[in-house]
């Protein structure tokens, strides 16, 4: 059985960061994916309905903005329970497992401003995970941080050569 999400879309609001009563860091978020037809253009948005869990959740509330362009992966979690008009609520929602910030910090009063380009897999799925899911990244419990904006070949000088056995395939 696959159960797997990939998104990019922007986020619909400020993230808010809350904490379970055991100290586990959650982020409740929503993303908007624009979704294409094919007369003439026309877009319209999904709006996603998505969770983050400890280290992932902190970088995501203090690092982006309503606005922010991310992408994350992640699996599709279903649930319900009982409103206060006593109405059993069913609900739907992609667990990221890992999210990515697509846009540059940006030094001017744009909607990202104070905005950082990390990349965050640490994410275990929280108490929702599942069974199906075991372990899964309980191995990488340290968080994960690549520098999208830094070039490593800036300084390079002319192509750059790469012999076939360097290549993984």
């Amino acid at each position: 059985m696959i159960n797997r999400v990939v998104l990019v879309g922007r986020l619909v609001a400020d993230t808010e960061l809350r904490y379970t009563p055991n100290g586990v860091a959650s982020c409740k978020f929503r993303v908007a994916v624009n979704r294409t037809f094919k007369n003439e253009g026309e877009q319209q948005a999904d709006f996603i309905s998505c969770v983050a869990w400890r280290k992932q959740a902190e970088n995501l509330a203090n690092f982006m903005k309503k606005g922010n362009l991310i992408g994350l992966e992640g699996r599709i979690q279903t649930g319900s329970y009982e409103g206060q008009d006593g109405k059993r609520i069913y609900t739907t929602d992609v667990v990221a497992d890992s999210i990515q910030f697509l846009e540059p910090r940006s030094n001017g009063t744009g909607g990202s401003q104070g905005t950082s380009n990390y990349e965050s897999s640490t994410n275990t799925g929280g108490q929702y995970q599942g069974a199906p899911q075991g372990n899964y990244g309980s191995n990488n419990n340290q968080p994960s941080y690549t520098r999208v904006d830094e070039d490593p070949f800036a300084n390079s000088k002319g192509p750059i050569e790469v012999d076939e056995s360097d290549l993984p395939f």
